[in-house]
């Protein structure tokens, strides 16, 4: 009997062993948040997949795929699968070196280049599948960052916010320049609020970025507005050298949206029945 025939025959066995052995050595740090009836269901289904290989020859591969893409939409580590056909090989080798009770050097070696041979096609194919599907979902999250990270809202006609939120980084300023530029064109504005209220730090680096966004703007026929300017922020910007003097700048977006309504020549008229209403338009605009 070769070693195929002998593991396919004592593949319960063997599954058995490596069920085990298995436990969710590489899991521990999920353990809160993973049944064990969830770890036991995927040993046994990642068991079924390694035996059918086997019995396949590694014709269908399409199995293994989505084995791999359902580990990482699980958000389980790498080490899941590594370690677990690490195991499985190991079982396997000794299952066999059992069955046949020699301990011949040869032997041995036959027995583990046999297992070997067909374990390892197994691991390379998870692997790659896996750090590709991984590799896919940090694209996809990174695009919808990039999406969220540099957002411009027409609030009314011919003026524009840009909210900025967290650290401005070389490529993020790029982001924005680019988002920034279009937006102006598409939505065909006269003045853009930049808010920088979420921004921790304003150094020369973002400051020179942001003097260059509204140099770009202006060149377009729009005015950039510069609002969210904390005491702190003025103070840094102060002390740097850095000149904002080209454009208009607001501590808040309240104040800043004032001034794009007086550059626009528009007012919010209200009536006295809805007067209330416009200042807690204002007051709301303010907060943000």
């Amino acid at each position: 009997m070769n070693l195929k025939e002998l593991v396919l025959e004592n593949s319960d066995e063997i599954v058995s062993r490596w069920v085990e052995k298995q436990g969710n050595h590489s899991l521990q740090d999920y353990s809160s948040t993973i049944s064990n009836d969830m770890i036991k269901q995927m040993n046994h289904e990642f068991a079924d997949i390694i035996i059918s290989s086997l019995k396949e020859g590694g014709a269908n591969l399409e199995n293994l795929d989505d084995f791999a893409e359902k580990v990482v939409n699980l958000g389980w580590p790498f080490g899941y699968i590594t370690e677990g056909l690490q195991i499985f090989r190991t079982e396997s080798i000794k299952f066999v070196l059992d069955q046949q009770g020699t301990e011949n050097k040869e032997e041995f070696i036959y027995v583990m280049d046999g297992i070997n041979e067909w374990i390892d096609p197994l691991k390379t194919r998870l692997m790659n599948q896996y750090s590709a599907n991984w590799n896919n979902i940090i694209s996809l999250q990174k695009l919808a960052l990039e999406e969220l990270s540099a957002p411009l809202i027409p609030v009314m006609d011919e003026i524009t916010v840009m909210p900025l939120v967290g650290t401005i980084d070389t490529d993020r300023a790029k982001l924005i320049m680019e988002n920034l530029l279009s937006g102006v064109v598409k939505n065909r504005t006269d003045v853009v609020l930049i808010d920088i209220t979420g921004v921790p730090v304003v150094d020369t680096m973002v400051a020179h970025h942001i003097i260059q966004a509204a140099e770009a703007v202006r060149l377009l026929g729009a005015t950039c507005i510069l609002v969210g300017i904390r005491p702190e922020i003025a103070q840094t910007i102060v002390n740097l050298g850095i000149d904002l003097s080209q454009f208009p700048t607001k501590s808040s977006l309240k104040k800043g949206f004032e001034t794009a309504l007086e550059i626009t020549d528009k007012q919010i008229v209200s009536n006295d029945d809805k007067k209330e209403d416009v200042e807690e338009i204002l007051d709301s605009i303010g907060k943000e």
